[in-house]
């Protein structure tokens, strides 16, 4: 519990520094622009620092009050129907998957001064990014935002399976050797800087508005704790899920030590890349109780440590996982 707080901490942090950073570039400009002693330049200082820290202030409330609610509800759910017996020590596995949870953001820290959704407000303001120089009704704007945000993560997934440097860094995700909510998050810290520089990249060239930027995010953790959850969920019900969102049993698939299955349904959020871009697996060979989770070159759940995960991309063996080898 102690290891969430402090996560959650983290991350809180690092959104009120950035935007702290941003607010202090914008008002440098103004005064440059306008010079110190402008008589409006006071006001528009109060006005973009009030605006932009209400803003920020509404956006961890959201994102915190999701992440939260989701990641204990999903856990609940976990203990009340699991779909598999868990093999490896549950206490063990949190430990090191939470604890290198915690660190992510502290790595993002490091190197951006800004996220996703401060991005999408300076390409508002600054007219950067394609939906920012069409006329388009908001609603469409903000679905196009989502859907085309998804299919970067999806391409971004997919490329991390196919380039042999990248595919050492997800090995990190891929070791696991059980399947519940906490694989969701469980990347390496070097991973995630990557994904978040691809993100800010995306949003910067897509201009989505920051309504459709803070829906992909909340979706896309509330989404990779659901689609990795241990849970069980009736075959009627979970053919009909699929058709809209990633559950787990259709990505617990990309999970398997089976290589023809790990390079299969990438997707996170929404199934439909899968199915149109031939990517898609409807169930694993040996069945969601009889498959083996993980990679098949590391099976030893006392070398997964988080010390292990942190160093396992620089000394692990890849396998044979990396699409370039098949």
């Amino acid at each position: 519990m102690g290891m969430v707080r402090e996560a959650l901490r983290s991350y809180a942090l690092l959104n009120v520094e950035a935007e702290i950073k941003i607010t202090s570039k914008h008002n440098q400009k103004y005064s440059t622009e306008n010079g110190p002693g402008h008589p409006g330049t006071a006001k528009v200082h109060n006005k973009a620092t009030e605006e932009r820290f209400s803003f920020m202030s509404t956006e961890i409330t959201i994102r915190l009050g999701f992440f939260v609610g989701i990641f204990f509800l999903v856990a609940i759910c976990e203990i009340l129907a699991p779909r598999r017996a868990l093999t490896t020590s549950k206490t063990s596995r949190w430990f090191a998957n939470l604890a290198i949870i915690a660190l992510n953001p502290l790595s993002i820290r490091l190197f951006f001064p800004v996220l996703p959704t401060t991005m999408a407000i300076l390409a508002t303001e600054r007219q950067w990014g394609l939906l920012n120089n069409v006329d388009l009704p908001y609603w469409l704007e903000v679905a196009i935002g989502v859907v085309a945000l998804d299919f970067s993560i999806y391409l971004q997934h997919v490329l991390h399976h196919a380039v042999p440097a990248l595919w050492r860094l997800h090995m990190v995700h891929h070791a696991d050797l059980d399947y519940d909510l906490t694989t969701g998050l469980r990347f390496h810290p070097i991973e995630i800087v990557i994904s978040m520089g691809i993100k800010l990249m995306m949003v910067a060239a897509l201009g989505p508005p920051v309504l459709a930027v803070l829906i992909f995010e909340v979706a896309l953790n509330a989404t990779a704790m659901f689609n990795h959850s241990n849970i069980h969920i009736p075959i009627t019900v979970d053919r009909i899920l699929r058709l809209f969102v990633v559950t787990p049993d259709m990505h617990r698939v990309h999970h398997s030590v089976i290589i023809r299955e790990t390079n299969s349904n990438y997707g996170f959020n929404l199934p439909w890349w899968d199915r149109l871009l031939g990517t898609y697996k409807d169930q694993p060979d040996k069945g969601h109780e009889g498959m083996t989770i993980g990679l098949s070159q590391f099976r030893d759940s006392k070398r997964l440590s988080l010390l292990w995960l942190i160093i396992l991309p620089f000394v692990g063996d890849p396998g044979r996982v990396p699409i370039n080898r098949h």
